[in-house]
């Protein structure tokens, strides 16, 4: 089967490999679509591991099975980690702490034609999509997902002001999502394109990044790696406000220690999604309370991956890029 394994964004080369074979418990599905993320394209984070076959959000078809649960020809999602559902964590409902979320994945990567479902993926992390769901949109479970449990961390009312940085894929999926909850939405961007498209996907008001943001939010999440957009979250948070770490940058933050202090700031971040976030996500998706097929802005097969890596990291005139093998 053909794959795309990575050395670096501008090293992706396409490989061939045997098919997996799959033992008990475990399914072979055809990918039909794979989305790239944008943390497959922050180099200093993947590079670590290189060279590897990425990919973490894909649908597909089952071809093959050895489940109980599913059987050939059932399209579906499937989650790259999943938890134990047993340690502390997950006990707890933390179960992006869980240190099996962490290390699992299936096999070899989404950049292939086919993928390996492991047994404990198969049990926990494999949502059949509904006859309404394209393969495209299932693509996009996962990162609305993340949007998802992110959302659910900081508690945001109808009453509140949510200022989104940055207007990438996060950042136009955050929107939406905190649209749902009445709250007034406005976000920054450094790209006139995706201010454009923050408006049509409902933020109620977009402002150039570079501009003075004199205004006072409840909520910032930041969905970008600049760092100067953290520098803008603490200038912009209102006492008793809360800032979502929803993207990094690659360096440390220098905290306003009186400013946190004196006004009660809360900073948190949010990684990854549990199997409860993905089911909500796919509901959503399911009953078009979140446009998602517009999300997606370029499709490529995976022959030009490199082509598709480059459209992600210069963050031009695009959200969501997805590959079918």
């Amino acid at each position: 089967m053909l794959v795309a394994k990575y050395y670096n964004n501008n090293d992706i080369r396409l490989e061939e490999l045997p098919t997996p074979k799959i033992g008990p418990g475990e399914i072979l599905v055809k990918v039909r679509a794979s989305g790239i993320c944008g943390t497959d394209v922050m180099e200093w984070y993947r590079i670590k591991k290189a060279p590897r076959i990425l990919g973490h959000e894909i649908a597909g078809e089952i071809v093959e099975s050895k489940s109980d649960k599913y059987q050939p020809g059932e399209r579906v999602f499937v989650s790259h980690h999943v938890p134990c559902n047993d340690c502390k964590y997950c006990r707890e409902d933390h179960q992006t702490a869980c240190d099996t979320l962490h290390s699992g994945n299936y096999d070899p990567g989404g950049y292939s034609e086919f993928v390996r479902v492991p047994k404990i993926n198969v049990d926990y992390g494999v949502y059949v999509l509904p006859e309404q769901v394209s393969y495209l949109e299932g693509t996009m479970i996962e990162p609305l997902a993340c949007g998802v449990r992110g959302l659910g961390l900081i508690d945001i009312r109808a009453h509140h002001t949510v200022l989104i940085l940055g207007c990438g894929i996060s950042g136009i999926l955050n929107i939406q999502l905190a649209k749902l909850t009445g709250a007034r939405v406005i976000a920054t961007d450094m790209n006139e394109y995706r201010l454009k498209k923050a408006k049509e996907f409902g933020a109620d008001e977009v402002i150039h990044a570079a501009q003075d943001l004199s205004l006072k939010a409840d909520r910032v999440i930041i969905c970008t790696g600049a760092y100067a957009a953290v520098e803008q979250a603490f200038n912009c948070i209102d006492k008793k406000g809360i800032i979502l770490l929803f993207a990094i940058p690659n360096r440390d933050i220098a905290i306003p220690i009186p400013d946190f202090w004196r006004n009660e700031l809360t900073v948190t971040s949010s990684y990854g999604a549990a199997p409860v976030d993905l089911a909500a996500a796919l509901d959503l998706i399911a009953h078009q309370k979140i446009n998602i097929l517009d999300t997606i802005t370029q499709t490529l097969p995976l022959t030009q991956i490199q082509a598709a890596f480059k459209i992600v990291a210069e963050a031009q005139e695009s959200l969501k890029v997805v590959l079918e093998p």
